[in-house]
C-alpha cells in the first residue's frame, strides 16, 4: 500500500492540505530564518536537556525517512522559550536527494544537507504525547541541521541499523546505548518560534528551537539515508520519481505571517 501522504509528485507537500486541513493554517511549518526578522529572546533560564543513552530503543522506517523510539523516562528539556518540563518522544531526520538541500528551515534562503529532529512533548501540563498534540505549548521540537564533514560517531550507532529498516514497516533495536544530546551542537545559540509539525496532520502544537550552528556528518552517512526505501517489502516498487528511495523528504518552508522569531545566544 503506498503512504497516503509523502513528498512525490503526487502526494507531496504541496497535496497534504486536501487530507490535513490544518497544513494550510497560518503557523505552519518549517520557515526561512531571516536576521532581518529576529527579536531578542529574554529567558529566564538557560535552555538545558538531560538523555538517558540506555532510553534509546530502536530504529524503524515508517516509509518517509527514519525515525528512533526512545523511552522517555528520565529525560528533560526545560529553560530558554520553554514553561515546564518536556520529556523526548522520538527523533528522526530529513534529507535532500543532494547536499546543497534537505533541511526543513533555512537561515536567510540557506539550505543545508538534511535536519534532525528530538520531538518532546509537556509533561508538565499533560498526561501523554497523544494529548499534548491538541494543545499549542505541547510539543517542544530541537532542530539540528546537518552540513557534509567528518563522520559522526554517535550517529554511526543508527546508520549501522539502517541495512536492517531497508523497507517501510521495519524495525531495529539499537543494541548499544547512544545519546541524543551527542547530535545537539556544542556552544550553540537558537532560534525559537511557534509552529507546527512539519508532516501530516501538521498540527499548530510546537515550540520550535533550531539551533544555528549545524553538526557535521559524512557523505556515507547521507548516502546510507538516502538508501532507505518508501515501500513495504511485500509491495510492488512504485513507478514515482525517486524509484521508491526516500531521497527528499523536507517540507519546503512556509510563511511567517504575523509570529516572531526570537534569537537567543545561550
Amino acid at each position: 500500500m503506498p503512504l497516503e501522504w509523502g513528498y512525490g509528485r503526487e502526494n507531496g507537500p504541496e497535496k497534504w492540505a486536501q487530507c490535513f486541513p490544518e497544513a494550510a493554517g497560518a503557523r505552519q511549518s518549517p520557515v526561512d530564518i531571516r536576521h532581518v526578522d529576529l527579536k531578542k529572546l529574554n529567558a529566564n533560564r538557560k535552555l538545558e536537556w538531560r538523555y538517558i543513552p540506555e532510553n534509546t530503543k530502536a530504529v524503524i522506517n515508517p516509509g518517509y525517512g527514519w525515525k528512533v523510539a526512545v523511552d522517555g523516562d528520565g529525560s528533560q528539556l526545560t529553560g530558554g522559550p520553554l514553561e515546564g518540563r518536556y520529556v523526548l518522544e522520538q527523533f528522526h531526520c530529513h534529507w535532500g536527494e543532494s547536499n546543497d538541500e534537505g533541511s526543513e528551515h533555512t537561515i536567510n534562503g540557506k539550505k543545508f544537507a538534511g535536519e534532525i529532529h528530538l520531538v518532546h512533548w509537556n509533561a508538565t501540563k499533560y498526561k501523554s504525547f497523544a494529548e499534548a498534540v491538541k494543545h499549542p505549548d505541547g510539543l517542544a521540537v530541537l532542530g539540528v541541521f546537518l552540513k557534509p564533514g567528518k563522520k559522526h560517531l554517535e550517529l554511526d550507532k543508527i546508520v549501522k541499523q539502517l541495512g536492517y529498516v531497508e523497507f517501510r514497516g521495519q524495525s531495529a533495536k539499537i543494541l548499544v546505548p547512544l545519546s541524543p544530546a551527542s547530535l545537539i551542537p556544542e556552544d550553540s545559540g537558537y532560534y525559537t518560534y511557534q509552529g507546527s509539525l512539519t508532516t501530516p496532520p501538521c498540527s499548530e502544537c510546537v515550540i520550535w528551537i533550531v539551533f544555528k550552528e549545524p553538526v557535521e556528518v559524512s557523505q556515507e552517512q547521507l548516502d546510507a539515508f538516502r538508501r532507505l526505501k518508501c515501500y513495504s517489502q511485500q509491495d510492488q516498487r512504485p513507478c514515482d520519481e525517486f524509484q521508491g528511495f526516500v531521497k527528499a523528504n523536507f517540507r519546503p518552508t512556509l510563511p511567517l505571517g504575523q509570529r516572531d522569531i526570537k534569537e537567543c545566544r545561550q
